[in-house]
């Protein structure tokens, strides 16, 4: 049923048929959760990247105890982070996963500490419900799957049962195997449909579509191609009516343009993301909180006519 409906928004005889946006009353412009809503109308948000892994591709070994990790979740939000997004499993290409127990076990006491320390929304970078749950139950609010609800069959019914935001994020294959030579027909026309039938498949689970955000996972499954063309397009996807979450900082492809490493592309992330943002986004998940509160200021001064 998913597929058929994200399927019949598309036209054989045009690249991309006009959609209308999913569900009533036009765009979401606003997001509920346990610990406050996010407004979407006066600028864009920031999700901060607070990684509890020792092997991510950026900031991997830096948070080597839940002390560390939930001082620098503090200071995100003072740095003006939104969202605080905590992941015990890093999703670089060609990682391997984790164990359940070693998941819990990274990420459990940092969403507990960070609970009683901040009072913005906390989201669980998670593809495995037992660990959403047991995060939510410790005081999370919104679950991030980079498999867009496909790889654990509980994690939809716990998501529509909680009743809370979930972010679904376009992957082709695995991180383990997802840059192993990626291909795509119409990396843009691919995504959105698999977007759109995620979305549906959600909501006919009895997930609210004002809880769904979207991703369409840049460097997930792409090469430097898919990733720019996919910015450039962003338009097509916002038209879908969701929230849009776009992460392009200090990744790989940044690195390609410049012939950097990931500790020297913050300029090329700080202008992937004004691009994103004018293309559509309206979260931003970063590495770089403070650097990017800045230049979100002025990017948004000129997006949305105030200051």
């Amino acid at each position: 049923m998913a597929e058929r409906k994200a399927q019949e928004l598309g036209s054989e005889s045009t690249p991309f048929a006009p959609l209308a946006p999913i569900g009533r009353g036009g765009e979401r412009r606003h997001l509920q959760t346990r610990h406050g809503g996010l407004d979407f109308t006066r600028r864009t948000l920031i999700m901060g990247i607070l990684n509890v892994t020792p092997d991510s591709f950026f900031d991997g070994g830096r948070r080597d105890s839940a002390v560390q990790a939930i001082a620098d979740g503090v200071a995100m939000a003072a740095s003006g982070a939104d969202i605080i997004d905590i992941g015990g499993e890093s999703t670089r290409p060609g990682a391997q996963p984790v164990s359940q127990a070693e998941e819990l076990a990274r990420v459990l006491p940092v969403v507990r500490g960070l609970r009683r320390e901040v009072g913005l929304p906390i989201s669980i970078d998670t593809y495995k419900s037992n660990i959403a749950r047991a995060a939510l139950e410790a005081g999370a609010d919104i679950v991030n799957d980079i498999s867009a609800l496909r790889s654990d069959p509980a994690m939809t019914s716990l998501v529509a049962t909680e009743k809370v935001p979930v972010v679904l994020m376009h992957m082709q294959g695995t991180p383990r195997t997802m840059q192993i030579e990626p291909r795509y027909g119409d990396v843009t026309r691919e995504v959105r449909d698999f977007l759109a039938a995620q979305l549906y498949e959600g909501m006919d689970a009895g997930i609210a579509p004002e809880m769904i955000i979207l991703d369409p996972g840049i460097g997930f499954g792409k090469t430097i191609d898919h990733n720019l063309q996919l910015l450039r397009t962003l338009p097509v996807l916002a038209a879908l009516g969701q929230p849009l979450l776009v992460g392009v900082s200090r990744k790989a492809f940044i690195g390609k343009i410049l012939n950097l490493e990931a500790a020297d592309r913050l300029e090329g992330s700080l202008a992937a993301a004004v691009a994103a943002v004018l293309a559509g986004a309206n979260i931003l998940r970063v590495h770089d909180v403070a650097e990017t509160s800045k230049a979100l200021r002025v990017t948004d001064a000129i997006r949305f006519g105030s200051h």
